[in-house]
């Protein structure tokens, strides 16, 4: 078959599949994403950072975060996280290149923290993940992990 004529059945089935009301499927197929617990130093001690697995959202993934602050645990905190990231930077992770994300958590106070993020993949679903948390205009956290995409 031709490229010609692929993008044409790509076309026809996105337009069927809004024409019964429903999204079309993303062209990634992910359900969700999984990011080992990580942690950082910040000054005398250290914030771990743990996340239940993210599932998929319409511009992105969420999930829940925990961060344990040691040895200031009145500093510890809990919250949702969100992360955007488009369906051709998902494109470019299934062919082996970096892609940046963006993204925002809010604390248990109601607090946000915006987010900055590179995913490089190293192996098939899975790579390394470099993340900025901006906890304050002056304070950021950067944890470096590794995540599997889950189809």
């Amino acid at each position: 078959m031709s490229l010609r004529v692929l993008f044409s059945l790509g076309c026809l089935l996105a337009l069927v599949t809004l024409a019964r009301g429903g999204e079309p499927v993303p062209a990634s197929g992910f359900k969700g994403v999984e990011i080992k617990t990580t942690k950082t130093s910040i000054y005398v001690g250290s914030v771990t950072m743990t996340m239940p697995a993210f599932v998929r959202t319409k511009d992105g993934f969420a999930s829940t975060y925990k961060a344990k602050v040691f040895p200031y645990v009145f500093s510890n905190e809990a919250g949702t996280i969100a992360i955007a990231i488009s369906e051709a930077a998902l494109r470019q992770l299934q062919h082996g290149e970096p892609a940046d994300f963006t993204g925002e958590a809010v604390n248990g106070h109601g607090e946000p923290r915006r987010i900055q993020g590179k995913a490089t993949p190293t192996e098939g679903l899975s790579g390394k993940i470099k993340v900025r948390v901006f906890v304050s205009e002056k304070i950021q956290l950067i944890f470096n992990t590794h995540y599997r995409l889950v189809e």
